[in-house]
């Protein structure tokens, strides 16, 4: 569906959806310890709903109740696994990858047409170095992954996805001899590895860090029964406080923080750099924003899912925007750094394509567009938060935004903007 977007302010209280990254590694440990585990504040989207179908269909029983999660009954290994489908979600069908190699019967991984174009080679060579038999689509999905693997040493190229990393991490425990991993290169999004090691301590499982993000070792151990709380998502409040400063009066941003790490918490850091001023009080977010933000260079080799809403915030910066080291953000979804190049222009920013970035410039003259979001979730809310500030747009794709937050229209709308479903 197209969405029209009218030039628009938005004011009020908004809540901030629970994290998605937490929800999929949650989700996964509770499957695999059993026993009860809960899952408290998980968010419901699109892709955390796959990698519940993907426990199930691993064996583990799960109830949903509310906003939570409660396991039953944990995955076994000696399961009989009818085909795996990852829909749209990275994350699942990586995670999912490196369970499989740990049953002994084959099992096929699928994925719609934007998954079937997202590598898995470099996990599918690791999970093969460890005894697995792996065959995949020109290194893409669909695969199909045969184990069980044994453990032992393993290394893994650290520059495409740190989900590689975070699949092997969630199996070692369940090998026999565990996981000696070596990461070669720059390790990317190097907090989703956090992310990961904070949440299998969670359920009971310890990973000793022999290098910070170069080396570990995992021993075999049991997932143990634990319950667990999904704290907010930072990449979904990086959007909704882009959406703030362009176009907020008095937008009170409602969420848990808690105090596990999220990478993209450094948005906040990003915005008072670039002028705004951020206060956090007792789970309440607010900005003040200047009239025209500050320029900078911003790496984001950490925080990919920070490319779109830092680009948009160029619409109002009195220099330029340079987005470094995110080469990977062509890997997602889709390839963000060359849509946003492509269709930021269409609004009057001016735009120079990097290797691994962009360079943004505010516009002289704001022009209304059809802005083709490719499908992609992020960049759909990236671009309807732009066309509230530069108006008269259509956006493509809005039934994207069930990946990642399902009422993203809905409580934009309700807040003030003009988001028209066509």
């Amino acid at each position: 569906m197209n969405c029209k977007i009218e030039k628009s302010k938005i004011s009020g209280h908004i809540t901030c959806p629970a994290n998605k990254s937490y929800s999929h590694r949650a989700i996964f440990l509770a499957s695999l310890a059993g026993n009860d585990s809960k899952v408290d504040n998980v968010l419901f989207s699109a892709d955390t709903i796959a990698t519940i179908e993907a426990c199930r269909n691993f064996g583990a029983e799960i109830e949903e109740i509310d906003s939570a999660i409660i396991v039953k009954k944990p995955i076994k290994s000696d399961e009989i696994v009818p085909e795996i489908d990852a829909k749209n979600s990275g994350t699942t069908i990586r995670i999912a990858s490196g369970i499989a190699s740990t049953f002994t019967k084959e099992i096929t991984l699928i994925g719609d047409s934007s998954l079937q174009k997202r590598p898995m080679k470099p996990l599918l060579d690791a999970l093969e170095s460890m005894g697995a038999k792996c065959s995949s689509t020109n290194g893409m999905p669909p695969i199909k992954i045969t184990g069980r693997i044994l453990g032992g040493d393993v290394s893994i190229p650290g520059n495409f996805s740190s989900q590689f990393i975070s699949a092997l991490l969630i199996c070692a425990p369940l090998t026999e001899k565990g996981i000696n991993l070596t990461i070669e290169g720059n390790l990317v999004s190097k907090p989703y590895l956090d992310a990961t090691i904070a949440t299998m301590r969670n359920y009971g499982v310890t990973v000793q860090t022999l290098i910070p993000y170069k080396k570990y070792s995992i021993t075999p151990q049991i997932y143990k029964p634990s319950s667990f709380t999904v704290p907010m998502d930072f990449s979904s409040l990086a959007l909704l406080l882009s959406a703030s400063v362009l176009n907020g009066e008095n937008v009170i941003i409602h969420g848990k923080i808690g105090n596990l790490p999220q990478g993209d918490e450094v948005f906040i850091d990003i915005l008072e750099q670039m002028g705004v001023k951020v206060s956090i009080i007792k789970d309440q977010i607010t900005i003040q924003s200047p009239e025209k933000l500050n320029g900078g260079r911003f790496d984001l080799s950490n925080s990919p899912d920070l490319l779109p809403p830092l680009a948009i915030l160029a619409l109002k910066t009195r220099s330029s925007i340079e987005i470094v080291n995110v080469k990977h953000a062509r890997l997602k979804e889709t390839d963000r750094i060359s849509i946003l190049a492509r269709e930021l222009i269409k609004i009057g920013i001016k735009v120079q394509e990097k290797d691994d970035g962009l360079i943004l410039e505010s516009p002289t003259e704001l022009r209304g567009a059809l802005l083709n979001s490719e499908n992609d979730h992020r960049l759909f809310m990236a671009f309807c938060i732009s066309g509230m500030y530069v108006g008269n747009c259509i956006v493509t794709d809005g039934e994207s935004v069930a990946v990642s937050y399902p009422d993203f229209i809905n409580e934009m709308n309700r807040l003030g903007a003009k988001i028209i479903v066509q």
